[in-house]
């Protein structure tokens, strides 16, 4: 696991943690200026998913552990915010709720919270993983006309879609060091790995960007995983907030100042 850091060293630290199969920078490069005016930005790049490394990411708690390690040892145990985007607002989730570091400000970036038994975790990976790894590597061609077809069928979605296949890095950099076994196990740990419910931490806020589109289903969710959550409703899609790089940095400022 890697961290990469940008802004003035004396601004308050916002950790930002990718969603599932992203490119740190494909997921945030864009925002990286934005919020660096405010904050010493940190971006993780887990185990598995940066070229730089040769590494297999192994679980969710493992990645955890590291990234705890890292803020103990950079940060003297405590960082002002972290956003995490889609699988990243799990990992905030974990952080806040295991207690090993202290963060003023979690934001989860319109996260499913997805929770499912281990074994039902393990047959949903074994299906999609072999859709989901030719899609992030280069190599679906058969997917991605799918993809265009959709797009085809509905292109008022047009520009949101390719937006966000270009923040997965799909197609827009060669990612295939990209392990099947890291896409399995990021994929599959996510989906098992519980974060706690009623999650309520002293000195802790935890600020909730509620894509609408994506249903109500999720808002339930919410109130169940975390006590006291400071909801802010948008209608939009999934990420879609992140992918309006003003904006969002305009929202993150706004809910942390």
């Amino acid at each position: 696991m890697k961290v990469y850091e940008f802004g003035n060293l004396s601004n308050p630290v916002i950790l930002l943690l990718p969603g599932t199969c992203c490119h740190w920078k494909c997921n945030f490069g864009h925002v990286i200026d934005g919020l660096s005016l405010r904050f010493r930005v940190a971006i993780v790049s887990y185990d598995g998913f940066d070229e730089m490394e040769d590494t297999t990411y192994v679980s969710m708690l493992d990645e955890t552990e590291k990234i705890e390690s890292y803020i103990n040892k950079n940060y003297g145990g405590k960082i002002y915010a972290a956003y995490g985007c889609s699988l990243g607002g799990s990992f905030v989730a974990l952080l806040i709720n295991r207690q090993k570091i202290h963060i003023n400000h979690g934001i989860i970036g319109s996260s499913d919270m997805d929770q499912m038994p281990k074994w039902l975790a393990k047959v949903v990976t074994a299906v999609l993983a072999p859709v989901i790894y030719p899609l992030i590597t280069g190599k679906g061609g058969f997917v991605k006309k799918l993809v265009d077809r959709k797009t085809e069928r509905h292109p008022e979605d047009a520009e949101y879609r390719q937006k966000f296949m270009d923040m997965m890095g799909m197609g827009k950099m060669n990612l295939s060091f990209i392990s099947i076994e890291s896409v399995k196990n990021q994929f599959c740990t996510d989906l098992y790995t519980p974060v706690g419910k009623n999650i309520d931490v002293p000195g802790t806020t935890i600020h909730v960007f509620y894509a609408k589109k994506m249903g109500n289903k999720y808002l339930t969710r919410y109130k169940k995983y975390f006590a006291k959550p400071d909801i802010i409703e948008f209608d939009l899609q999934h990420e879609e907030l992140l992918l309006d790089a003003e904006r969002f940095v305009t929202e993150v400022t706004r809910v942390c100042m």
